[in-house]
């Protein structure tokens, strides 16, 4: 997958689930990773800027098993940015699912129209 776009998914994919809930790095890893292939070299780039540019502000947690966890939590510029993202997204992902299922939305109707096509 091209990194820019993966980046930008990423993206709103973290403000996703801060928007739920605060969280420290490694749970919003663990969080996305379990239904996309990020690591930490993805994600704590994301987080940096995002808290550089107001989104995100963060606030240290005592931990019993070490050092305290830094949390981030989404501030309403943040809030802004990702009704904005997933609007854009929204409408993105409608018009490639248009495109798509224009041969049909099952394997068999698609093999079936482009069978009828080649003959």
């Amino acid at each position: 997958m091209n990194a820019q776009f993966k980046r930008g998914i990423v993206e709103l994919c973290v403000l996703s689930e801060l928007i739920m809930e605060d969280m420290y790095g490694y749970k919003i890893i663990s969080n996305i990773s379990k239904d996309i292939d990020v690591n930490e070299n993805t994600i704590y780039p994301i987080l940096r800027r995002l808290t550089k540019e107001g989104y995100f502000t963060t606030y240290l947690v005592e931990s019993d098993l070490g050092a305290p966890r830094k949390y981030y939590k989404v501030t309403k510029k943040g809030f802004d940015h990702y009704l904005e993202l997933r609007d854009s997204w929204d409408q993105f992902i409608g018009g490639v699912y248009e495109i798509l299922n224009k041969g049909g939305k099952k394997n068999e109707q698609i093999f079936e129209r482009f069978g009828k096509r080649v003959k």
